[in-house]
């Protein structure tokens, strides 16, 4: 018996994705699992755009406000959550769509992550010794002479993610792009994951959708919010949440390092090379549909996909 087959709406930031899953909720019995790094987070709402609680009322949505912000949430965590969470909505009668931008959480769900070490404390505790003494941007020169693949995915300072790819090549001897690409062992009962991927054929349109998106942001208080997460007392800049895109800049700028206006470029920048990340994991995933988000119907094109990937 051929394996369901279940649709996953990838994109970069501000490509349209929530619009196009509750454009799809309107038809169907949907509920979605977001795919989505930020989304995990509670009290991080406007910087991450999280769906409001009317476009929740929609549909069901999971895997989002699940762990505060001091906490961490891997992509082996992603993996099991969105399979249970597969089955439990089937079981139920109605039809899963993982909807999200967070490429290694897609590559963990379809390709799985048993290959990656542990990790290793002490060999990060010499990452972290060598990143005091030379910077992130040297770290990262460095990993891309040895896996330009993920380099080119990562921000020089992206300190996290840079540390494990290092840490993976250091244990494993191996790239973390080509474990990455290993044939996934085949688990009995598991779903077809058919990737949508919505990119756009004129970058600059979706350009200007995050530089509007981002003052819009601003507007609606994202200064505000970053202020009630740093008097909370237990949060740093360091931690993986706070260096969400948005509130990395947002923090620099309440500790007086840059102006506002600054802030607010460098955020719209960051957002733009998030995005260029994005679609460098999405041109890596071969299997992928593609709908030019950029066009005046892609909403009507990304619903009539979603449509094909899940009809019985």
């Amino acid at each position: 018996m051929s394996a369901r087959r279940i649709a996953c709406l990838l994109g970069p930031t501000a490509s349209g994705k929530t619009a196009a899953a509750l454009a799809f909720a309107q038809r169907r019995p949907v509920e979605i699992i977001s795919v989505d790094s930020a989304l995990v987070y509670r009290g991080m709402d406007i910087g991450t755009a999280k769906p409001t609680a009317e476009e929740r009322g929609m549909a069901p949505h999971h895997l989002i406000d699940i762990i505060d912000p001091t906490e961490a949430y891997s992509a082996a965590q992603f993996r099991n959550d969105a399979l249970k969470l597969v089955a439990e909505i089937e079981a139920r009668g109605g039809i899963p769509l993982l909807v999200g931008g967070t490429m290694l959480y897609y590559m963990a769900l379809t390709r799985g992550l048993n290959e990656l070490p542990e990790a290793n404390p002490e060999m990060r505790a010499e990452l972290d010794a060598e990143a005091a003494r030379d910077g992130w941007p040297a770290l990262h020169a460095r990993l891309a002479l040895i896996d330009p693949e993920t380099a080119a995915r990562l921000a020089p300072n992206d300190s996290q993610r840079i540390q494990r790819a290092l840490e993976v090549f250091m244990l494993s001897g191996r790239a973390l792009s080509a474990i990455l690409k290993d044939p996934k062992k085949s688990q009995d009962g598991e779903p077809e994951f058919v990737p949508i991927a919505l990119e756009p054929s004129d970058r600059s349109v979706l350009h200007r959708r995050i530089e509007k998106r981002f003052d819009e942001m601003l507007k609606a208080g994202l200064i505000e919010e970053v202020e009630s997460l740093r008097a909370r007392g237990d949060l740093t800049p360091t931690m993986p949440s706070m260096r969400c895109v948005g509130y990395r800049q947002a923090w620099e700028y309440l500790d007086r390092e840059i102006d506002y206006a600054t802030m607010r470029d460098k955020g719209v920048f960051a957002t733009r090379q998030l995005c260029k990340r994005q679609l460098t994991w999405l041109r890596g995933i071969k299997e992928r549909r593609v709908v030019d988000c950029a066009r005046d119907d892609a909403l009507e094109m990304t619903v009539a996909e979603i449509e094909r990937v899940v009809r019985i």
